[in-house]
């Protein structure tokens, strides 16, 4: 550990605690708070819970340097293990300070609610960083992107067979990487619809075709509602993931290569995920200074925990299919 990122230990968490969380990030001149776990699980058992509540009440992430094994780590939003990546890390943190928040805290708060409750949680931080300054500065940069056509032959968005007890739906958008736009968000909650309603529907698997399974959110489509609070009336009124989440076991997502987003927010919330060999997964929504919002800060952390949930956001980390299998964000790898 290096003089620039001195982390609190058990010798000094208690001054810590007197102090405002602005005092205490101006001093260590990080955009966040750093522990050292392995010395701080030598706390007793009440202290350690005690500094661990003042912990996840701080507007920022708190950070653990050491192992997830440690006694501290309950007290923190992510741990690391390498140098590298707490430099990395903390750069992130520092260019996203509100999204880095909003995300820690939304992640803390859906510990002690049910999925759908957290979808709401959820959506309204979504909401929250749609109006702040990091998003709109993403935005500006982006130019306006330019809507993807849709072949005219492509056929409906959402491929839908049935098969005695099962329903396939194939997402059906391979010409933009089958990217989670308007058009195929209301497709999707359709079909959702009628495999929860139909009750001889037994089970529903869902695919996609094309060279990935999702690329995420539509780019083109950022940004086109001015208004938040509208923004979030509408995923409260047509949220996919809600549908899944109510019944998890009547799903099934295979995934393949690119599960960006969306692409893996959405699978996560049903109760069976394969994937191919090499499929790859990521999470980038920091980087537009927002959360994920397709369902994915319940989804994710309630397979791998809040940890590895921001982890995986602030480091803007890509895993791989191993990775996912070993954490439990998917069940297998299967072609």
């Amino acid at each position: 550990m290096s003089a620039a990122h001195m982390a609190l230990d058990a010798t000094c968490y208690r001054s810590a605690m007197l102090q405002s969380i602005a005092d205490l990030l101006e001093q260590s001149g990080q955009p966040a708070l750093i522990l050292h776990l392995k010395d701080l699980s030598t706390l007793p058992e009440a202290e350690l819970k005690r500094f661990g509540n003042w912990c996840q009440r701080q507007p920022c992430p708190v950070i653990g340097l050491g192992a997830d094994t440690e006694l501290a780590a309950d007290c923190v939003d992510v741990v690391i293990e390498q140098e590298s990546e707490l430099t990395r890390l903390l750069k992130n943190i520092e260019q996203f300070p509100q999204a880095a928040t909003v995300l820690v805290q939304v992640l803390r708060t859906l510990e002690n609610l049910s999925p759908v409750d957290g979808l709401v949680v959820e959506s309204l931080g979504y909401a929250t960083l749609q109006s702040g300054s990091e998003f709109k500065g993403w935005l500006a940069k982006q130019g306006g992107q330019p809507a993807q056509a849709v072949d005219a032959d492509a056929g409906p968005p959402i491929l839908v067979t049935r098969r005695g007890d099962q329903l396939d739906l194939v997402l059906n958008r391979p010409g933009n990487d089958n990217a989670y736009t308007v058009e195929l968000r209301d497709a999707l909650f359709e079909a959702l619809n009628v495999v929860l309603m139909d009750q001889d529907i037994r089970r529903a698997r869902i695919s996609a075709n094309g060279r990935c399974f999702s690329s995420g959110g539509a780019l083109s489509e950022f940004g086109t509602v001015s208004d938040p609070a509208f923004a979030h009336q509408i995923r409260s009124r047509a949220f996919p993931a809600r549908l899944i989440l109510s019944s998890p076991d009547k799903f099934h997502f295979h995934v393949h290569k690119a599960c960006i987003g969306s692409g893996i927010e959405l699978p996560a919330c049903g109760g069976y995920v394969t994937a191919s060999p090499k499929t790859l997964f990521w999470l980038p929504e920091l980087s537009m200074g927002l959360i994920p919002g397709a369902g994915g800060c319940v989804s994710i952390s309630k397979r791998i925990g809040r940890r590895r949930t921001a982890y995986m956001v602030l480091l803007n980390k890509k895993i791989d299919a191993q990775t996912a299998l070993r954490w439990g964000l998917i069940d297998a790898i299967a072609e």
